[in-house]
């Protein structure tokens, strides 16, 4: 039985880390958050760990190709689950294509792109409201919020066409209580495995 693997994406504020985590028990998924995987690497000291650890210590992003192998040997040694939630990843086309390459190369794919919808102002909203509960006063700066919207924006905006073309994008209304969302989001899980 092939795993059905989803990505997940919305812009900061829209809940995509709260749901994925739903998502993930709900559905026996593997959550693969990609910032997760490479501190978990750098922490046992792994010879991946290692060599991400020099690079980013010299405050260079990983490269491509160094992730798409982490996450091989993720996808290689997970057992006994129903597919992965990429949460994080990709974050360039060019990702997208590897990562499309390393799972078409275990008689997997992409099977769906999940992605949050939610305007701009209930975005704005959501995070002035969070910087108040967690006291992280950088989320309080307007001026900040909207270029991590923006950057969002940016860089999403091209893997969703990518993945319109491909015809597996699928978006999600992301506004409403966690449990409305949940809900939408769990139908269409369900719909595909």
């Amino acid at each position: 039985m092939a795993m059905v693997n989803f990505l997940i994406f919305g812009p900061p504020g829209s809940g995509k880390g709260t749901q994925s985590v739903k998502l993930a028990e709900k559905f026996n998924l593997m959550h693969l958050s990609t910032g997760d995987m490479l501190r978990a690497e750098i922490a046992a000291g792994t010879d991946l760990g290692k060599k991400m650890s020099s690079i980013m210590s010299k405050g260079e992003l990983v490269p491509d190709e160094v992730v798409i192998e982490m996450i091989a040997a993720m996808t290689d040694s997970t057992k006994n689950k129903a597919g992965f939630l990429f949460d994080g990843f990709p974050r360039t086309v060019a990702q997208t294509e590897a990562l499309e390459n390393m799972l078409n190369e275990r008689g997997m794919k992409i099977d769906c792109m999940l992605v949050l919808e939610v305007d701009h102002d209930e975005l704005v909203k959501r995070l002035m409201l969070r910087a108040e509960l967690s006291g992280r006063p950088d989320d309080k700066d307007p001026a900040v919020i909207e270029n991590r919207i923006d950057v969002y924006r940016e860089k999403t905006e091209p893997i969703i066409d990518y993945c319109r073309q491909r015809g597996i994008y699928q978006p999600v209304d992301g506004v409403g209580t966690i449990d409305e969302i949940f809900a939408r989001l769990s139908n269409l899980i369900k719909e595909r495995i």
